[in-house]
């Protein structure tokens, strides 16, 4: 490898070398150089189905009431989901994951409708989960705390240096579109 490849592929820092990476794990999140959160989502995603499974048995049991069901969904199952959502910028494809997700612990915990005509069972819609889940969907929870954490945000003091990062240096009138 010549020394302009390995510039490229690593930095060094005083005595000490850091190797490149496609992506990394810091603090629980995936990070990529592409700046792509798709492997962020996928790894919660994951990570919560895994959180579902283990609950699963006492969400489908008819010993707890359906409040204390949504509780454990809220209290277990939805954070793991959610770490580091405010930074999330969330494509159709990656909404429509999250509310099936979602839609499979409801339809866990209100369980199947009997139907008068035929006597048999049948599934939830989404419409009809909508209707018994009172709470805002897991889409509208992720806006409302991007929208939390952005105002959180632009209250932070210059000294700080995130507003300089997100709309430029306002001393400077420069904005991050240059």
């Amino acid at each position: 490898m010549d020394a302009y490849a390995e510039r490229i592929h690593s930095v060094k820092i005083d005595d000490r070398k850091f190797e490149r990476v496609e992506d990394f794990k810091y603090m629980r999140m995936i990070l990529t150089n592409q700046n792509s959160i798709a492997e962020e989502i996928k790894s919660r995603l994951g990570s919560g189905s895994a959180c579902y499974h283990s609950v699963q048995n006492r969400l489908s049991s008819r010993l707890l009431s359906k409040n204390l069901k949504i509780k454990i969904y809220r209290n277990i199952v939805l954070p793991v989901v959610l770490y580091g959502c405010e930074t999330w910028s969330l494509t159709l494809w990656e909404e429509r994951k999250l509310r099936v997700i979602e839609n499979r612990v409801l339809r866990r915990i209100f369980g199947p409708r009997s139907e008068e005509v035929t006597g048999g069972w049948k599934r939830l819609n989404n419409e009809e989960l909508n209707d018994l889940y009172a709470s805002p969907n897991i889409v509208r929870v992720i806006k409302s705390r991007r929208m939390r954490w952005v105002g959180h945000v632009a209250r932070m003091g210059e000294e700080r240096g995130c507003i300089g990062s997100w709309w430029g240096n306002r001393r400077e009138g420069t904005t991050g579109e240059n």
